[in-house]
């Protein structure tokens, strides 16, 4: 029997241990709704997790424009790959493919390029795979954390921000940075409606297809 683990599954376990916590989430995440949006780390705490803090990793939807904010202090193999991949366009023309509102948007999956639905969630960036770097950030609102499979030192390109509390993912992924501006964007993309026609699935989530697509990523002061 082939070993294949699909990344499609990377809560699986999380979800046995948060679904609760999943069900009775309250946090708004319709567009327009919700509080202003801060940053869940700020100020003298900033400087734990980075020293770039005027770095930003820039995704550029169809839905507007996110910005992140990147813990190079406290995840720095994870945050170099993802600069690494944004700067050779590894992520131009991928999608989230994967929203679930009151939890987050998953993004990064170069099989996304390929406008086959069935094989989202699935793919990587080649051998190369990251050792899990778990800290001690909470996976608050506007976290980003990365995705990955049951093994823990599997992550790869794969990653997710949340749009809601999420701690019950707390020391199982690694988080490695934090929206700055375009909460609004994420907003907007885990609202997105599903366009693959499949059932709904919680743990699946929708699958927003191009509505939902990433134009370019890059990094800015840098």
């Amino acid at each position: 029997m082939k070993k294949n683990v699909k990344i499609v599954s990377m809560f699986a376990a999380a979800f046995m241990i948060g679904i609760a916590s999943y069900l009775t989430i309250t946090a708004a995440t319709t567009p327009g709704t919700g509080p202003t949006y801060k940053p869940p780390i700020t100020g003298t705490k900033l400087d734990q997790y980075t020293s770039h803090p005027k770095r930003r990793l820039v995704i550029v939807t169809k839905q507007g424009t996110i910005k992140l904010q990147l813990f190079e202090k406290v995840a720095p193999n994870h945050v170099q790959n993802i600069i690494d991949l944004a700067k050779s366009h590894f992520y131009d023309s991928t999608y989230f493919h994967r929203v679930i509102p009151g939890f987050m948007i998953q993004g990064g999956d170069p099989n996304t390029k390929d406008n086959d639905y069935s094989n989202d969630g699935m793919g990587n960036n080649g051998s190369n795979r990251l050792k899990a770097e778990f800290n001690d950030i909470h996976h608050a609102r506007g976290i980003l954390s990365m995705a990955r499979t049951n093994d823990p030192n599997s992550a790869s390109c794969q990653f997710f921000i949340c749009v809601a509390d999420a701690g019950f993912l707390d020391r199982q992924y690694t988080v490695f940075g934090q929206v700055t501006e375009g909460m609004d964007v994420v907003d907007k993309i885990v609202n997105l409606p599903d366009v693959t026609g499949r059932p709904h699935d919680m743990n699946s989530g929708n699958n927003p297809g191009r509505a939902a697509e990433v134009l370019k990523m890059y990094v800015e002061n840098d």
